[in-house]
C-alpha cells in the first residue's frame, strides 16, 4: 500500500491544496474521476455563464424598442451557443488532464475513492494511506422523492449542458439560482418555460422585494408559479404531466411541458465516499460537518467547498482552499470568515448580494439603518431607463458598519465590489470616500448609504 503525506481527493477547489503541499515538498495523491475539473468548469459558473450572456444580449435587443431603437433578431443558432460553450469546456478538460498525466511531481489517481479505514482510501481497486486527507469532493443535483420522476428522463444542470436542440418547452422543479439563470437562458432562446417554486418566493434566500422584483420580470417572458408542491410526474402523449399541490389555493394544479428540468438543491456527495463509516460526522443532509478551521471531526481531515454544504459558491471554495492549505502545512491556524461572502445571480436582471438581509440583522442588532436608491436616482441610471432596479443597504447604528448590501439591476455583481471590500477589510461606509465618476452607475453606492433611516 503507497503511504502520502497527503491524499487530496478532487481537483476543482481541491487543486489548490494539492499545489501548495507539492510545493512544500510533501508527497502527495490527487483523486479525481473524469471529467476533471470540479462542478464549476464543468457544469456550474463557467459554461452557464456563456450561455446567460447571450441571453443578455437577446433581451436586451428584445428590449431596445424603450430606447426608439426597432431592432429584429433574424436567428437564434441554439446548437452554435451549445457547441461554443462546450468546445470551450473540453478545451479546458483536455489541458487539465494533460497536465495531470504529465505531471512526476505528485501521483494522480483517475477514478471514485471511497474510505476502507480512517485514513485509507481505495481507488480503482487500490488501497492507498494518508497522513493528511483532503475532502474536496462537491455535490451532484438533488433529485426530489417524486412519483414518476425517476422514470421520466429528466434534465438537470449537467445533462441540459448537453442538449444538441432548442426544446420546445420545459418545467423547472425549483425557484433558485440554477433554475432563475436556466429559465432566463432558455426563454431567450425562445422556449416556454414555466418555474415551479414550493417556497412563497422565487430566490427566497434574497430580501423579498428583490425577489419580488425579478419575479415581476422574468414573468413577463415565462410563467412562475410558487407555493406550488410537485407530487407527481407522468407521460402524457409526447409531453409530461406535471402535477402539484397550489398550498396557497389548497388545489391540486397540472402542468404540461416537453421536458422537465429538476432544480431543487443539491446533495453531498460524502455518502459516495463512505465518509460516515469513518467516524466522519455528517449533518442531516448528509453535508461534512467542519469547524471554523475546515476540520471535521476525525484528526487530520479537512473538508472544504460545497462538501460541506456551506455557501455553496466557487470564489468561497477557493477561499477555504488556501484556508486549508494553510492550516494543514504550518502550525498555527486560520478561521474562516463568512461574514463578507458575495454572491450573484445572472438573471435577467442581474442580482448580487453580500451580508445580511434586513430580517437576518434585525436579529442580531439591536439598531440597524436600511437605505434604498433606485438606478434612475443617478444619471447613467435614468439614461438606461432602469426604472425599477435598486440598491438596498443594511448598516449597524453603533458602529455603522455595512451589515448587507443587495443590488438587482445591470452591472449587479460589478456594482457591489466596492462594498465587498469595504466588509473585507472591516471598514464602516464612512470609508468610502474615494470619488466617484459622474455620471456613472457607482454613483448608486453612494446614493443608497445616502439615504439610511432608522428602522429599529
Amino acid at each position: 500500500m503507497e503511504n502520502y503525506d497527503f491524499i487530496v481527493i478532487g481537483n476543482g477547489s481541491g487543486g489548490i491544496v494539492s499545489s501548495n503541499a507539492v510545493s512544500h515538498g510533501k508527497k502527495v495523491a490527487l483523486i479525481d474521476e473524469d471529467p476533471p475539473g470540479g462542478l464549476c468548469m464543468n457544469f456550474g459558473c463557467i459554461p452557464t455563464k456563456k450561455l446567460t450572456y447571450a441571453a443578455d444580449r437577446i433581451v436586451e435587443l428584445q428590449e431596445d424598442s424603450k430606447f426608439g431603437i426597432e431592432a429584429e433578431i433574424k436567428k437564434i443558432d441554439f446548437n452554435l451557443i451549445m457547441e461554443r460553450m462546450r468546445k470551450s469546456r473540453e478545451a479546458s478538460r483536455e489541458k487539465i488532464r494533460k497536465s495531470l498525466s504529465d505531471t512526476k511531481i505528485m501521483d494522480f489517481y483517475p477514478g471514485k475513492a471511497h474510505f476502507v479505514d480512517e485514513y485509507i482510501l481505495e481507488v480503482n481497486g487500490e488501497k492507498i494511506k494518508g497522513e493528511k486527507i483532503v475532502i474536496a469532493t462537491g455535490t451532484r443535483p438533488l433529485i426530489p422523492p417524486i412519483e414518476g420522476l425517476e422514470s421520466s428522463d429528466y434534465l438537470t444542470n449537467e445533462s441540459l449542458l448537453e442538449l444538441k436542440e432548442n426544446p420546445e418547452s420545459v418545467v423547472i422543479i425549483g425557484g433558485g439560482y440554477t433554475a432563475v439563470e436556466f429559465g432566463h437562458f432558455l426563454s431567450a432562446m425562445g422556449t416556454d418555460v414555466t418555474i415551479l417554486e414550493m417556497t412563497e418566493r422565487i430566490l427566497n434566500v434574497e430580501e423579498p422585494e428583490i425577489s419580488d422584483l425579478l419575479n415581476e420580470k422574468m414573468s413577463q417572458r415565462m410563467q412562475i408559479h410558487t407555493s406550488v408542491k410537485v407530487t407527481e410526474v407522468s407521460k402524457s402523449g409526447k409531453k409530461y404531466k406535471i402535477t402539484g399541490e397550489d398550498k396557497k389555493e389548497s388545489k391540486k394544479v397540472n402542468f404540461t411541458g416537453d421536458n422537465i428540468l429538476v432544480a431543487a438543491g443539491r446533495k453531498s456527495n460524502a455518502d459516495l465516499l463512505e465518509a460516515a463509516s469513518t467516524g466522519i460526522e455528517t449533518d442531516d443532509n448528509g453535508y461534512i460537518k467542519v469547524n471554523e478551521s475546515m476540520k471535521t471531526s476525525v484528526k487530520n481531515i479537512w473538508a472544504l467547498g460545497d462538501a460541506t454544504g456551506q455557501h455553496m459558491f466557487k470564489h468561497v471554495a477557493n477561499r477555504e482552499a488556501i484556508l486549508v492549505a494553510i492550516n494543514s502545512l504550518h502550525t498555527h491556524e486560520e478561521k474562516m470568515d463568512y461574514s463578507s461572502v458575495p454572491h450573484a445571480v445572472f438573471g435577467y436582471p442581474e442580482i448580487a448580494s453580500v451580508g445580511l438581509t434586513e430580517g437576518q440583522a434585525a436579529k442580531k442588532y439591536e439598531k440597524i439603518l436600511v437605505g434604498k436608491a433606485k438606478y434612475t436616482g443617478v444619471a447613467r441610471g435614468a439614461a438606461m431607463l432602469e426604472k425599477d432596479s435598486f440598491a438596498k443597504a443594511i448598516v449597524n447604528r453603533e458602529n455603522m458598519e455595512i451589515l448587507g448590501f443587495h443590488i438587482i439591476g445591470s452591472q449587479a455583481s460589478i456594482l457591489i465590489q466596492e462594498v465587498i471590500n469595504l466588509k473585507a477589510l472591516g471598514l464602516s461606509f464612512e470609508n468610502l470616500w474615494g470619488m466617484h465618476i459622474h455620471p456613472a452607475l457607482p454613483e448608486l453606492i453612494i446614493n443608497t448609504l445616502n439615504n439610511l433611516e432608522e428602522r429599529y
